[in-house]
């Protein structure tokens, strides 16, 4: 049987928050079967829980928000992100802040500290939504679309009017059956334009930000010294995000996921999309784990 997944012990760290630019305190703890990902907050007089689920999804002007109880938790996706490449089914994230820290605006520095605490395999079979009907979301020329597939696959577009985004940059099709997510989209980072982050500063956001967590441009050119971790890094990023908003489903997806110019707010309109549309998808277990789609031979082994 194809079992569910938390972590083998708790571990924390510490980090800046992108727009909030405050130092916050982390904590990722095991969780029973059938908990789901919860993120809590710790620095309250009384603590909030806030499941991490489609319809608790509100700001995504600049990242995902999960709220509830008058609580907010932001800029989620890099975190769900690596659970769902790490295939982490339960855990609760204790977080003595209002975002999540954005590290060095990738994922991976939440791929290793979860790789450093260990994960387990729990009693209870791992439930999957398996994408059945074609749906569509759309906002002028941007949009985003589920299609059926016997995998998981994300095929991605993005265009920006900027001399650093040519043709060999603005697309990628990443397959997890064809494709590792630890060594292939975990390192992309966020980036952005300086002119934005200017813009930002001055309304009180971006505070965090900085060439050690973000890949910047000015007007021509990449401005970090240590150029690109992918060629294509740009794209692979928003690839990085969308895995993240995803796994806001609350399960992994079988299916296949293609996006031109989609952010956080067309991601999260597809997920609620998807669950109003009953007919579209089913949960799906695996007594047997050969009956499992392939994409699964790359997420890690549990130890």
């Amino acid at each position: 049987m194809l079992r569910q997944r938390t972590l083998r012990q708790a571990i924390s760290t510490k980090g800046v928050g992108l727009h909030t630019g405050a130092r916050v305190e982390i904590a990722l703890l095991p969780a029973p079967a059938d908990a789901g990902i919860v993120f809590r907050r710790t620095d309250l007089p009384a603590p909030v829980s806030i499941p991490a689920r489609a319809d608790r999804v509100g700001d995504t002007r600049l990242s995902s928000t999960l709220r509830g109880e008058g609580a907010t938790v932001s800029t989620v996706e890099h975190l769900m992100s690596a659970l769902a490449g790490l295939g982490i089914d339960n855990l609760r994230v204790d977080i003595a802040g209002p975002e999540v820290p954005i590290m060095d605006g990738s994922a991976m520095p939440f791929v290793y500290l979860l790789q450093s605490a260990g994960v387990v395999e729990q009693s209870a079979p791992k439930r999957f939504i398996r994408v059945t009907a074609p749906v569509e979301v759309r906002d002028g020329d941007k949009w985003a679309r589920f299609s059926p597939y016997a995998g998981y696959r994300l095929d991605f577009a993005i265009d920006f009017p900027h001399p650093v985004f040519g043709s060999e940059n603005r697309h990628v099709v990443i397959d997890f059956a064809l494709h590792s997510y630890v060594k292939e989209v975990a390192r992309a980072r966020t980036f952005g334009f300086m002119q934005d982050v200017e813009a930002m500063r001055a309304a009180g956001l971006a505070l965090g930000g900085s060439l050690q967590n973000a890949i910047v441009l000015d007007e021509t050119r990449i401005l970090n010294v240590e150029g690109l971790r992918y060629e294509n890094e740009f794209v692979k990023h928003k690839v990085l995000d969308a895995i993240g908003d995803l796994y806001l489903l609350g399960h992994p997806l079988i299916g296949a996921f293609s996006g031109y110019k989609s952010g956080h707010a067309l991601n999260n309109m597809l997920l609620r999309r998807l669950l109003d549309e009953r007919h579209a998808w089913e949960h799906v277990s695996f007594e047997r784990v050969e009956d499992a789609p392939a994409f699964l031979a790359w997420q890690p082994q549990t130890v």
